[in-house]
This record gives structure tokens, C-alpha cells and sequence, in this order.
């Protein structure tokens, strides 16, 4: 996925104009699903990590049912934000990992045992996702129909 008008699309309209992508590319520009998930998603506390995991797991299930690939991927990518913004907070001071000069600082392991723990609530209802059957099924099937 690249920056540019393919981001004017309505993706559950258009389906087909998804790319996977890596990572995390997309979560905030992919209509209507970021106006649906970015709501549900915090890393401020555990009790709320814990509340927005599960928000999105019964969002990815929604989708799951309706049979929409791009929400469920959108879904999977707001845990995995999840998994790796934390586990940065919880590794770097303010969640930084370069000093104002550019200069790569050190991690700390754990500086911030709260932002480790919602990494790991995270990364444990990510891998649900991942493990899903019908997840599997549906991203072999778009990337070889895509």
C-alpha cells in the first residue's frame, strides 16, 4: 500500500482494492474499519488493554461472520499495534526509542512492567487471530486471488 487515492475508497465497498501489506501499513487510513477499531484500541492501562482486546476480538468475530477479510486483517492489525506500541513503552523511557539527535538508545528490560503486561494481552489475543482457521484460510485465499 502506498499514500495516495486508493485511501478516498470505502474498502468495504471495494474489497478488492485491499493489499495486506506488512505489518501494521494502513491502520489508520483504511475507511470505514479504522473509524470502527481506532475507538476500541488504548495502551494507557492493563484494565483498558485488557477491555480493547477483547472489543476487537468480538469485532474480529463480527467480521468473521459477515465474511469481511479486510475487517478481520484490520482487526489483526490493531492487536498487533497493540503488541508492538506497548513493548516499545515498555522497553524505552516515553516509548522512544532514538534520543533527539538520532542516536538509537538502549532498550531497558523492563522499563515498564504495566506496558509489558498490555503487550503481552495483546500479543495473546493477536495470536487467536493468527491461529483462526478461517483467518488463515481467508488470507492464503487473498493473496493468491488478490
Amino acid at each position: 500500500m502506498s499514500d495516495g487515492p486508493e485511501y478516498d475508497i470505502d474498502f468495504r465497498e471495494n474489497p478488492e482494492a485491499y493489499e495486506i501489506g506488512r505489518g501494521e501499513a494502513g491502520v489508520f487510513k483504511i475507511e470505514p474499519y479504522k473509524s470502527e477499531l481506532l475507538p476500541l484500541w488504548t495502551i494507557k492501562t492493563l484494565e483498558g488493554a485488557r477491555e480493547a482486546a477483547e472489543a476487537l476480538y468480538e469485532q474480529y468475530e463480527r467480521y468473521k461472520t459477515a465474511d469481511e477479510f479486510v475487517g478481520m486483517d484490520m482487526v489483526r492489525k490493531y492487536l498487533q499495534m497493540g503488541w508492538t506500541r506497548s513493548l516499545r513503552y515498555a522497553k524505552y523511557p516515553g516509548g522512544k526509542k532514538h534520543d533527539a539527535d538520532g542516536t538509537e538508545r538502549e532498550p531497558q528490560q523492563w522499563y515498564d512492567e504495566e506496558k509489558y503486561e498490555i503487550s503481552q494481552v495483546y500479543r495473546e489475543v493477536l495470536d487467536r487471530v493468527r491461529d483462526d482457521e478461517a483467518y488463515e484460510r481467508r488470507r492464503s485465499a487473498w493473496k493468491r486471488d488478490g
